[in-house]
């Protein structure tokens, strides 16, 4: 049944999963040239291999399940999520990390809670956390594959590096890793160096060695902008995640500036960007209030910071959003808005 109106009739926008996720897609463009740019083609390798592992175990247990195959594979859903995935691995890692990841995370954390829109988990970082937990050490293969030897390894050399452990006669494997400001920060605090020296070599750019995170991050905080633009996501959960890491951040600096780094160290290293635009945004593990959006992000910037400053992790983004996938039943379920017509806000029963 059809109701007239008062005023000029309203158009609905015309959206759907398809639409959101090629914009996610456009999105990760910029941090993803920006990542194969400067960390060689390592990173291409992993998206790839991630991807299509991805969809081969969505349609794989579609089958399995008696579901349509065709819908939720065109839907871009799995992409995105192979290829966020796939952004968080080690530029050095072997090639059965994306493969063996990407295929955790389709059939364990998203289609054995019944597919798109019914896990409770972000399945990308379930992914990668099962990969750090059970892989520490290939895990660890971070390198700036430009400043090797003058040049980056090409894709035929990065192929035979991903697939063999095999590298160009006159290149060791020593001088193609190094560690992550993350990592840098807290082996040379352990080493006794004072931390503003430490930070302050990642902040002022000594090298595309220790800077290529703050270009990084620039590239994915356009691909967050663009997404804002197009109605996405919304401001609520980047904004309150950045607003943790910093609050958690500046409030360890001040009580004891000799051991903690800056706010700024923490916002422009990491995933900190990433996970706040693209990771913690995901419509379907994040809370879905307006309120429980800014408890939701905040959460997560503040478990982001005390992992990093006192867990056995040097970035915690991928434990810290999990760990507030957990609370989101309950910060739904006490962040409701108030019903039309009524006082207070209305629970769930």
């Amino acid at each position: 049944m059809k109701f007239g109106t008062q005023s000029s009739p309203l158009s609905e926008g015309v959206n759907s999963v398809q639409r959101v996720m090629l914009t996610v897609w456009l999105a990760l463009v910029p941090g993803t040239i920006a990542a194969t740019a400067l960390l060689g083609w390592g990173v291409l390798i992993n998206v790839v291999l991630a991807v299509m592992t991805g969809l081969a175990a969505e349609a794989m247990m579609l089958w399995l399940r008696a579901r349509p195959v065709r819908p939720a594979i065109t839907d871009g859903s799995v992409v995105v999520l192979a290829w966020i995935f796939a952004l968080c691995l080690p530029n050095l890692g072997p090639w059965w990390l994306p493969v063996f990841g990407a295929i955790f995370a389709v059939i364990v954390a998203k289609q054995l809670y019944g597919g798109l829109g019914f896990n409770l988990f972000n399945p990308a970082m379930v992914g990668y956390v099962v990969l750090l937990i059970s892989f520490p050490e290939p895990m660890t293969r971070w390198g700036p594959a430009i400043d090797v030897g003058g040049g980056a390894l090409n894709l035929v050399q990065s192929l035979a590096w991903s697939f063999s452990g095999a590298l160009p006669t006159g290149i060791g494997y020593d001088g193609l890793s190094v560690a992550t400001p993350l990592d840098h920060m807290r082996e040379q605090i352990m080493a006794g160096a004072p931390i503003h020296a430490v930070t302050q070599s990642v902040l002022g750019g000594a090298g595309l060695a220790r800077s290529w995170n703050l270009w990084l991050g620039a590239a994915f905080l356009l691909g967050g902008a663009l997404m804002l633009w197009r109605g996405v996501i919304r401001w609520h959960i980047p904004v309150a995640v950045l607003a943790g890491v910093a609050g958690m951040s500046g409030f360890l600096w001040l009580i004891a500036p000799a051991t903690h780094a800056s706010p700024l160290f923490h916002l422009v290293s990491g995933a900190t960007i990433f996970g706040a635009f693209f990771v913690a945004t995901d419509p379907v593990t994040a809370s879905t209030t307006q309120r429980g959006r800014l408890i939701f992000g905040f959460g997560i910037g503040v478990f982001t910071v005390l992992i990093r400053s006192f867990g056995n992790y040097p970035d915690g983004v991928a434990f810290a959003v999990l760990l507030m996938n957990l609370c989101v039943p309950l910060i739904d379920y006490y962040t409701q808005p108030r019903v039309f017509g009524h006082k207070t806000a209305g629970k769930l029963r």
